[in-house]
């Protein structure tokens, strides 16, 4: 059961009433300014996350080895947003949970994460199989190269 639910908003109104108890209605203006302060800047952190990922494509990241190895189980979604400053591609019907991003690199590498309630329940990594280029390398492998003088 997610307790956050009820329990944040229950302790906001018990320190609400605390203050107004302790020092009357002064107490409960600045219990109540500090609240919409810190609504104010949540609000302006989740703009700024979603400003920065309009400049990139959907689904795309720089590394996603570098992403797998950063994410970390209960993350937010907000807080994989800021990490990749892009959207992920939605691989999952939209609405329905669990919701499953996808982010892709340059070299077609991609991490699929599973978010349960906005939080991270799981990741993969996905790196593409070895291909023709990689034959030719064998070619200068270390077995095939002149001994040392």
């Amino acid at each position: 059961m997610n307790f956050q639910k009820y329990l944040i908003p229950a302790a906001l109104v018990a320190l609400v009433v605390l203050a107004q108890h302790f020092y009357g209605w002064g107490g409960v203006a600045m219990v109540v300014s500090v609240l919409v302060m810190g609504m104010l800047l949540h609000f302006t952190r989740m703009m700024q996350v979603l400003k920065r990922a309009t400049g990139r494509p959907v689904g795309y990241v720089d590394s996603a080895v570098m992403l797998n190895a950063k994410l970390k189980p209960k993350a937010s979604l907000m807080h994989v947003l800021a990490m990749t400053r892009a959207l992920g591609e939605l691989r999952s019907p939209k609405g329905e949970q669990p919701e499953i991003f996808r982010w892709t690199d340059g070299s077609d590498s991609y991490v699929d994460c599973t978010f349960v309630n906005g939080k991270l329940a799981g990741h993969s990594l996905t790196r593409p199989t070895q291909n023709a280029f990689d034959a030719e390398d064998s070619a200068v492998a270390p077995e095939n190269l002149p001994p040392a003088p």
